[in-house]
């Protein structure tokens, strides 16, 4: 056997297993993010309008402009 007969197909049966599981990881990681990015985005658009809303709406959902403000001045990637 020659090194060029190690480039054929046949000897690289490890790697043509390897492609779709690398392939799967890839794509969970990417959702992952995705995901991650899409929480961060609402949070931060929930906070605004949370920091928006007058004293006559915050007593409608029950909390107090205080505990508003301490809301909506929380950074978004934190819950």
């Amino acid at each position: 056997m020659t090194t060029r007969d190690l480039w054929h197909p046949a000897h690289r049966r490890g790697s043509a297993f390897r492609a779709p599981v690398a392939l799967d990881r890839l794509t969970a990681a990417s959702k992952g993010v995705l995901d991650t990015l899409r929480a961060w985005n609402k949070r931060a658009r929930e906070r605004a309008q949370l920091g928006g809303l007058d004293d006559r709406m915050l007593r409608d959902i029950g909390i107090t402009r205080t505990d508003a403000l301490f809301l909506s001045s929380k950074p978004f990637w934190k819950e």
